[in-house]
């Protein structure tokens, strides 16, 4: 499991997008080799997709689909941009993540909350000894990727 705040100089809805637009994911972030969005639904409060990924680490590489619930003006009464994923086939016993875009003062603070464990024991040991390594890396790449679209705030 790993959960980590962190505030950078943009808007929720901006960072809301990046996060969102899931095929561009193979452009910056590590480990990502391929992304299919199977299906791309509107709903009352935002939108759900189904997205297969293919991720490599090593001479690992695995595909596994999720459900990525996006809200726009938030969940459940609430008027924070949040998007949630639930993993639903591939090489996990579970996959959660969660992505909340609070509105701060100087940008926004992204609460970032990610938990999996995978069937085989010889992926998880081999992941296992780099997963918050690896995870920093990906918040770090989502960082780097909103710097290149939305500009050197600082």
């Amino acid at each position: 499991m790993h959960a980590e705040k962190r505030v950078l100089p943009y808007t929720p809805e901006q960072l809301f997008e990046l996060v969102r637009n899931v095929e561009n994911y193979p452009e910056f972030l590590p480990w990502c080799q391929a992304l299919r969005i199977r299906r791309r639904e509107a709903t009352e409060t935002g939108e759900i997709l189904v997205a297969d990924m293919v991720i490599g680490f090593k001479v690992f590489r695995e595909r596994f689909t999720s459900r990525v619930e996006a809200y726009p003006t938030g969940k459940d009464g609430s008027t924070v941009p949040r998007i949630d994923v639930a993993y639903t086939e591939g090489p996990f016993k579970f996959l959660n993540n969660h992505w909340v875009f609070n509105a701060v003062e100087g940008g926004t603070e992204i609460d970032f909350f990610v938990d999996f464990e995978f069937r085989a024991k010889i992926l998880e040991k081999a992941i296992g000894v780099v997963f918050n390594e690896a995870v920093q890396k990906m918040v770090n790449a989502f960082e780097t990727r909103a710097t290149k679209i939305y500009g050197n705030t600082n």
